[in-house]
């Protein structure tokens, strides 16, 4: 099993998936340990103090003036979090928890929150045996951080609350913790603030989104090559020279891409051989690349914030190197939640230019010389008809949730909180339309593959007769009279979904960018 170590300068996105996807280990560095132990020396100085300080020896929020006497102050910690996990509605995905859970032992460890060492090695050690708390969509706003979800998280730190096993049930988390031989952390001051106030849930999305989009927009150039043979389009379009005078890099990335697939097709250039030809094609196939390029420089912008918010450490109040522990609005999620909701847009036009590609290879009128909705027996058979509905819907879907959550703000916390950044809600309908995205390309493959092999005459490239022949291998059927299509399409989405389709032309190819 992997194992990640966590240090004082943040994490990366490898070890982000590594450990909400594949369950690797995590320990501390000795560095984190000393930076945990000596800034935890700080906040139990300020402690000691009679002056008022924010999070250590007050109330929160808009309760700050109260000056909490030291008899209540382990009380107020544990207040604060059983309070504040006031979530609702269905639970987050186990791996969004786990993402979250990190994201927070990530900053904790880098010695400007005043965590207890032991407060870390906790977090460390519920990770480690497999114990997901139960965290609820909604109750984030996305400043001062995702604050319900991480009071869930650390409501299972105390011992309280329900948490998801290794074996998927759930249970009691102090059942769990007593199973483990994990005893319950009992919070000092500064301690429940602490776990509560990070951009971490959405940091974690965001990276997670990441991973899955670059597959995405790989597959997606896969099917705009294979929908152009299909089509019987021409490839001249792809021609570096062409995008080297519009030098934006994920045009040319994308555009190199489609050229490799397409090397050795028997089927491009014959838009000019038919009884009516043609000057050149339509938009969604010769603009491919400029869209599905605009989307990988979108990702390119939204690498670069994820990355520094990695390396970030992310909590108010903060203990500063010089020993000061000063508020700040660093947890305010609008740096995250604006390429959040970027990226929603730049998936909803890649699965609008995938849709209309398909609509063109089910269209006798456009498909030249294909038949109607690429059915066998056209009239008593409908083809793949409703297949473009349902492509058609999610891409309608896919529209209406591409519209910025972060243009929102409610204002909270008697006004005190008046501008929030709504980011959480950003990362949350992104991964629907990730989700949704993976099943417009699906469809796109699965029209695509049938319509080559119903030019039996044609030849298609070498890396489409891998795409096509893996897909077969994986139980999806191609031309034939009308069947039970839900699960053929339900096969063509997850040999998308895991990384089938890239693979195998990958074989053929050698990496795509």
């Amino acid at each position: 099993m992997q194992t990640v170590v966590v240090g004082t300068s943040g994490t990366t996105a490898d070890d982000v998936i590594a450990v909400a996807r594949h369950g690797a280990r995590i320990e501390l560095s000795d560095e984190a340990v000393a930076a945990l132990a000596a800034a935890r020396g700080i906040v139990d100085a300020l402690a000691a103090k009679p002056e008022p300080v924010y999070g250590v020896s007050t109330g929160f929020g808009a309760l700050a003036t109260r000056h909490i006497s030291p008899e209540l102050r382990a009380q107020l910690q544990r207040n604060i979090v059983r309070s504040h996990a006031a979530g609702m509605g269905p639970r987050v995905e186990r791996e969004v928890v786990r993402a979250l859970m990190f994201l927070r032992l990530k900053t904790v460890c880098s010695g400007r929150t005043g965590v207890r060492p032991e407060v870390a090695r906790t977090m460390a050690d519920v990770l480690n045996a497999g114990i997901t708390p139960v965290v609820h969509e909604y109750g984030s706003l996305g400043c001062s951080g995702d604050l319900a979800p991480l009071s869930h998280c650390a409501l299972a730190l105390m011992g309280e609350g329900d948490a998801e096993g290794p074996d998927g049930s759930v249970r009691p988390a102090g059942e769990l913790l007593a199973e483990h031989g994990i005893a319950p952390v009992e919070l000092r001051e500064k301690e429940g603030l602490a776990l509560l106030n990070g951009t971490d849930g959405m940091l974690g999305m965001l990276v997670m989104a990441l991973a899955d989009l670059d597959r995405l927009y790989k597959s997606a150039d896969i099917t705009a090559a294979l929908t152009l043979e299909a089509l019987l389009g021409t490839e001249k379009v792809l021609a570096p020279e062409l995008h080297a005078i519009r030098p934006h890099p994920g045009q040319g990335a994308a555009a190199a891409n489609m050229l490799a697939i397409l090397e050795g097709s028997g089927l491009t250039g014959h838009f000019q051989e038919e009884e009516a030809p043609r000057v050149q094609d339509a938009y969604s196939v010769r603009c491919a690349p400029q869209v599905a390029g605009a989307g990988r420089d979108t990702m390119a912008h939204a690498r670069l914030v994820a990355d520094r918010e990695l390396a970030s450490a992310v909590d108010n109040p903060v203990v500063l190197p010089d020993g000061r522990v000063e508020s700040n609005g660093n947890f305010h999620g609008a740096p995250v939640a604006y390429v959040l909701d970027f990226l929603a847009i730049a998936a909803a036009d890649l699965g609008s230019i995938a849709e209309r590609r398909t609509d063109r290879l089910l269209d006798k009128n456009r498909s030249h010389g294909l038949p109607p909705f690429l059915a066998d027996d056209a009239g008593v058979d409908s083809g793949l008809m409703i297949a473009q509905y349902t492509q058609a819907a999610l891409v309608s879907e896919l529209k209406r949730l591409a519209v910025p959550a972060s243009a929102d703000s409610i204002p909270s916390s008697a006004m005190q909180e008046d501008h929030v950044s709504m980011g959480w809600s950003a990362a949350r309908k992104l991964r629907t339309a990730v989700d949704n995205l993976t099943r417009v390309i699906a469809v796109e493959l699965y029209a695509a593959t049938r319509a080559i092999e119903l030019r039996r005459h044609l030849t298609p490239a070498p890396a489409s007769r891998a795409a096509i022949e893996a897909l077969r291998a994986a139980g999806v059927e191609g031309p034939g009279p009308d069947r039970f299509l839900a699960p053929d399409l339900a096969a063509a989405d997850a040999f998308v979904r895991d990384g089938q389709l890239v693979a195998a032309v990958e074989k053929v190819t050698g990496p795509l960018a």
